[in-house]
């Protein structure tokens, strides 16, 4: 669902507010913050969400939106950090997360 989240803001970017170059540097930005967050991404406050997971939710913010997503354990010391989500900040949520 974090593909298409993604995928769904650069073409309204690009698309519907005709502006490519925004939506470029939208790519760039949250590719930048996920690369930055591999380094240590248990190292912020969880998500506390409504709903009762497997694990737990963690937080990126980039611009005007918020990238949810989650570390499962693989195999010895190694972790996958998987995007889950990627929401407008002024969409609701309570009702996606």
């Amino acid at each position: 669902m974090f593909y298409n989240d993604f995928e769904e803001c650069v073409m309204y970017i690009a698309d519907v507010l005709c502006n490519k170059e925004a939506a470029n540097d939208l790519v760039n930005d949250v590719e930048s913050a996920i690369l930055e967050r591999l380094n240590n991404p248990e190292s912020f406050e969880p998500y506390h969400s409504l709903k009762e997971r497997k694990y737990p939710y963690y937080r990126v913010y980039v611009k005007n939106y918020t990238i949810y997503y989650v570390v499962i354990p693989d195999g010895e010391n190694k972790k996958i950090m998987e995007g889950r989500r990627m929401l407008h900040n002024h969409r609701d949520r309570y009702r996606y997360i």
